[in-house]
């Protein structure tokens, strides 16, 4: 019991050291997912296919930036390691590979538009959403490549520990992007109405914003001073070969997940603009129910990245019992809210006009609500196995086992509906069941203990990387 107190009350893998990083990522999560959670709200008092137009024209932008975030995103990791191993000199290395790797990628992301649309047209979208698809996802994937680089600056903050900056960044990017979102999309203030183009505007506007709070809190003099950021602006290879050895696996994980998740979510859309209504309120709440977790899971890759950079995986498992507690009572109280009032949550989006789409929607959209219910407890636990696999640098296994689960969901609905006749609810039925057998797999991973046994910055590259035509032990 003593023990368990202690485990809140402070010290290594405590509860409170974990929230003391999580809760400025919870904040800041909350601010990413309610500037797009904004746009949707917005656009759906100008009708639903408005609302299911931004919701597929983000699923597509982001699909594109994915493999590129998550290889970005191991820098968190590699940079805890690296402060826990007491090497500070590399952690400003990492941000400048790291940031190399983001120009390049917004090059190749602007090549792929084209692709992108054509794509977009040969998913059986109905042509009143398409069109306004096509308008915001052309804006939007600006967004997105500015995300980029964000997310450079954000994971060296949450590398080493220094959350709040990430909060403040946040915070700065949602308050610019919810207001030049009600100005531009409703026109205000003496602006034009430019409707779905306006939301696109604004969340360019909004990370433009929190893109310089990063940069700024990174080149200050008190960083400069503890991180030497200007003496290592070169071209690292020992670095590079690092983020690209371990990230890549997440990249891939990250891009394959998300093309699975984009591809479930378009197999609904062909339904209908009914069931393409009711499925954008779900996620819309879903998303919103998930971001405390991403908090959470950045929080776990920090930590078991520090700690296992010190070579204490005794820590490692502290930390990850901490955070299945916290975990599992925020997901305790989204499941009441799920249950009790999804009714409320639904007419968040009722139109200004009420319309037949919403009204048929609205009735399955309460009861996929309340479904959803049943795989919230099981986010809580996935989130804390994943963070503390991808901290360790168990990357590879995880983005194998994540990529298989996610895309065992993709033919679901189509299987369901379109082969056996089904229901629209009998297929997200399956989807959640199907869903909530992940959390067993990563959980006899974690078991296995075979993550304790990695190392990510103790290894010379000469090891992880032998010559050609050389094996272990010759």
């Amino acid at each position: 019991m003593f023990a368990g107190f202690k485990r809140w009350k402070g010290g290594p893998g405590s509860v409170s050291e974990l929230l003391a990083i999580a809760f400025p990522m919870v904040v800041s999560s909350a601010c990413e997912t309610f500037m797009t959670f904004t746009d949707r709200l917005f656009l759906s008092r100008l009708g639903p296919e408005h609302m299911s137009a931004s919701m597929g024209g983000w699923l597509v932008s982001f699909t594109l930036t994915s493999f590129f975030m998550g290889l970005i995103g191991f820098s968190t990791a590699l940079v805890a390691q690296y402060l826990g191993a007491g090497r500070k000199d590399r952690c400003s290395g990492v941000v400048v590979q790291a940031f190399a790797i983001a120009a390049v990628s917004g090059a190749l992301v602007v090549l792929l538009l084209p692709l992108a649309n054509l794509l977009m047209g040969r998913l059986g979208i109905a042509p009143e959403q398409l069109v306004l698809q096509r308008i915001y996802f052309n804006l939007v994937i600006f967004s997105g490549i500015i995300g980029l680089f964000r997310h450079v600056f954000s994971c060296f903050f949450s590398g080493i520990g220094r959350t709040r900056v990430i909060m403040v960044s946040a915070l700065a990017a949602m308050v610019v992007n919810v207001i030049a979102n009600y100005i531009l999309i409703f026109g205000k203030l003496g602006f034009p109405a430019y409707g779905i183009r306006g939301a696109g505007y604004g969340t360019i506007l909004g990370g433009a914003c929190g893109l310089l709070v990063l940069v700024a809190s990174y080149v200050s003099h008190a960083n400069r001073k503890e991180f030497g950021v200007f003496d290592r602006l070169g071209f690292e290879p020992d670095i590079m070969r690092r983020l690209l050895r371990f990230g890549s696996p997440m990249g891939i994980e990250m891009l394959l997940n998300f093309i699975a998740f984009t591809g479930l979510i378009m197999a609904f859309y062909a339904h209908g603009l009914v069931v393409a209504s009711a499925i954008t309120i779900v996620f819309n709440w879903d998303m919103v129910s998930y971001v405390p977790l991403i908090g959470l899971e950045i929080a776990m890759i920090s930590l078991s990245g520090r700690y296992m950079g010190a070579e204490r995986p005794d820590i490692v498992h502290k930390s990850a019992m901490s955070g299945l507690k916290v975990g599992w009572i925020y997901s305790s109280v989204i499941l009441l809210f799920f249950v009790l009032t999804p009714e409320l949550l639904v007419n968040v989006f009722r139109p200004v006009q009420e319309t037949l789409i919403f009204a048929q929607a609205q009735p399955l959209a309460v009861t996929m609500l309340r479904m959803a219910s049943l795989y919230v407890m099981i986010e809580g636990f996935i989130v804390i196995f994943i963070g503390t696999l991808r901290g360790a640098g168990d990357t590879f296994w995880t983005m194998t086992a994540s990529v298989i689960l996610h895309w065992m969901l993709l033919p679901i609905p189509l299987v369901v509906m379109r082969v056996l006749g089904y229901s629209v609810i009998v297929a997200w039925g399956c989807v959640i069941l199907v869903f909530m057998s992940f959390s067993l797999v990563f959980f006899l991973r974690y078991r296995t203990g075979a993550w304790k046994k990695l190392r990510v910055v103790h290894e010379p590259l000469e090891d992880m990387f032998p010559p050609a035509g050389h094996l272990p032990g010759n």
